[in-house]
This record gives C-alpha cells, sequence and structure tokens, in this order.
C-alpha cells in the first residue's frame, strides 16, 4: 500500500473506533491549517453550504497534508462532474448530501470508483491525487481506499436506508440532526459520530 493512498479514516471507521473532527465551514486553507495541527482525527471541508470553489478546496487539502488529520470532503451536490475533480485534486474520504435512493447512492458510487466497479474517468497521470502519474499502483488501489459515505437527510432517505446500505463500495452513511441523532453508521455497525466545536 502507497501511504499516500492510505486512508486511516475509512479503516478507522469500519473497525469502530471512535475518531474526533471538526466541521470547518470557510474558504480559508490558513484556518484550515490550524485546525490541522490542533489534533483531530478528522476535518471535514463543507462544499455544501461553504462557498469553496475546487480551488479553495485543493489549497485546503494541501494545507492538510502534512499533519495526521485526515480531511473530509462534503461537495455540494453527488455530481459525476464535481466528484470527478474532488478525487483528482486528493481527497479520498466523501460525504455526498441529499442521497434519498439506493439508485442515487448507486450513481454516486459509480462516479466514485475506476472500472470495472464504476465510470470515474481515467486522468492519474494529470492528478494531484496520483501525484501526477507518480503513485505506483494508483488506480489499482483508489477504490479499495476510497471512503464514500452519503448523507441521509429526509424522511425518504431514512426510508430507504436499509436499500441504500446494501449498495456495494458504499461506505456508509450520517444521518442528520433534524430527522436522527447525528451518526456515522457503516453497513455493518453504528459508529458515533463526535463533532467538536
Amino acid at each position: 500500500m502507497n501511504a499516500l493512498l492510505s486512508n486511516p479514516f475509512k479503516r478507522g471507521l469500519l473497525r469502530g473506533e471512535t475518531q474526533i473532527g471538526l466541521w470547518l465551514s470557510s474558504t480559508s486553507s490558513y484556518m484550515v491549517e490550524i485546525a490541522a495541527t490542533s489534533g483531530y482525527d478528522w476535518l471535514l471541508i463543507d462544499g455544501e453550504h461553504a462557498p469553496n470553489t475546487i480551488q479553495d478546496l485543493y489549497h485546503q487539502l494541501q494545507a492538510i497534508a502534512p499533519y495526521a488529520s485526515q480531511p473530509v470532503i462534503r461537495p455540494v451536490e453527488g455530481n459525476r462532474s464535481l466528484i470527478k475533480q474532488v478525487l483528482d485534486i486528493g481527497a479520498r474520504t466523501l460525504l455526498v448530501p441529499m442521497v434519498d435512493t439506493a439508485e442515487q447512492a448507486r450513481e454516486v458510487v459509480s462516479a466514485t470508483r475506476y472500472p470495472p466497479i464504476g465510470s470515474r474517468g481515467v486522468g492519474a497521470g494529470v492528478a494531484r491525487a496520483a501525484r501526477w502519474g507518480r503513485v505506483e499502483n494508483y488506480m489499482a488501489e483508489a477504490n479499495d481506499e476510497l471512503c464514500l459515505l452519503i448523507q441521509v437527510e429526509s424522511r425518504t432517505a431514512l426510508e430507504n436506508l436499509d436499500a441504500i446500505l446494501e449498495v456495494d463500495a458504499l461506505t456508509g452513511c450520517s444521518s442528520v440532526r433534524r430527522i436522527s441523532p447525528p451518526r456515522w453508521a457503516t453497513r455493518t455497525m453504528p459508529v458515533t459520530l463526535t463533532c467538536s466545536g
């Protein structure tokens, strides 16, 4: 396993470990770097409700990279083109909002995985994620190291939750407070999400 591909957040989540994180709603890479030096296990960079562009996300991923905190990117939506860009700039964990059905979850999975599992385009030679083609076996290992979480944010999603969690290659989901207590849940076990700040 190449260390640049390794995803400690995903491994900890699947082992049921408590991981403490911070939800960031800023476009400032300076602020993100300060947070990265503060000992959090994960830092969620919000692209849904914070005005982050792809370039903002790119700079924030660069700011976190030297530290142990693991970045989680929440894109504005589960759009295939946007997901492709977020993955190419180096995101290894995504939290995709407003996924209400198993079909929507399958579409998001497809957008995040290389063939034959999905339909992610091949651009490793020109992408930060593969360090511009310098990460050995990037395409062979990227599918396994990616952590894909979806947000359960509606009654429809709650009604479809069992079917959503059956979607292959989906790591798990997160609920929001207005419909249930906030938690990460994997396919095999619920894991309490502790948000700080």
